[in-house]
């Protein structure tokens, strides 16, 4: 249908009370993959990556397959640089025709934060792209390689943050954390409450593998509109490679190529059922 701004999809999230699903990919299989399970459930995606991934997949190919799947795709698409670390990979996504991009500064003192979105904001306007950063501290990392521990995000600060920084949608730490969890996360739900009362634009929840189905809609309930993915999509591309590597004596690329696509979709399209579905909780 047509590639767009994360700003439009999460906007109509907002308006149709669910989540707009944003899924990690590395490889064409998985690109392939999330596109079929949000044409069969007409439901808009993000396809995203984050810069730690890009030493095994390179954004001058990742980025140009994913912007151009987006663009002819029979759903809305956005295609968005997730956990940008340098200003240089921010401005190489635009380049590329990301739709939105994110700058990760969270583990720096909050005036410096706040300084360094300040100009992905003011460059990402000549694109008209989209922007998303973080206040506080998601657990773990992309890469599950660094983990500089958990902070929940202060209401205040973030509705300072949102106010000086310009930012179209805010990443918050509410007990969330990136990689495969050992047991679901108790989210504070009360601080994520809190946050969409003081802030006017959609909240982001990363870390999203492992968290309860039930737990995504009550998030989304509360300002979550965009939820991202990628160890579950990850896990679900391997599992489904060794299955197929596992099963008979003889193999080929083509068979294991859609043996990857099927992981991805299984996971996307559950995923997307989840944030499609409504909150009926009372707890």
């Amino acid at each position: 249908m047509a590639l767009v701004k994360m700003k439009e999809l999460l906007a109509e999230a907002a308006e149709k009370n669910r989540g707009c699903g944003a899924f990690s990919v590395g490889n064409m299989e998985m690109v392939m993959g999330a596109l079929r399970a949000a044409e069969e459930l007409d439901t808009p995606i993000i396809l995203q990556i984050a810069q730690v991934r890009l030493k095994n997949s390179p954004l001058e190919l990742m980025g140009p397959m994913m912007v151009q799947a987006a663009r002819e795709a029979k759903v809305k698409v956005a295609v968005h640089l997730d956990h940008g670390l340098t200003f240089e990979t921010v401005l190489r996504a635009l380049d590329y025709g990301f739709t939105s991009v994110m700058l990760d500064a969270s583990t720096l003192p909050f005036e410096e934060n706040i300084a360094r979105v300040k100009q992905v904001v003011e460059r990402a306007k000549g694109y008209g792209a989209t922007v998303e950063a973080e206040l506080g501290l998601v657990g773990g990392s992309e890469d599950g390689k660094e983990d500089h521990g958990i902070a929940c995000t202060d209401p205040g600060d973030a509705q300072v943050y949102v106010r000086e920084t310009g930012i179209d949608a805010l990443a918050v730490a509410i007990g969330n954390a990136h990689g495969s969890y050992q047991a679901a996360p108790k989210l504070a739900f009360d601080v994520l409450e809190e946050i969409h009362n003081r802030v006017d634009v959609p909240l982001v929840l990363h870390g999203g593998s492992g968290i309860t189905d039930r737990d995504f809609q009550r998030a989304i309930s509360l300002g979550i509109k965009k939820v991202n993915i990628a160890t579950a999509s990850f896990n679900s591309v391997t599992n489904h490679a060794r299955e197929y590597l596992a099963a008979g004596e003889k193999h080929n690329y083509f068979d294991l190529s859609r043996a990857m696509v099927q992981g991805t979709y299984e996971n996307v399209k559950h995923h997307i059922q989840v944030f499609n579905t409504p909150y009926g909780g009372t707890d």
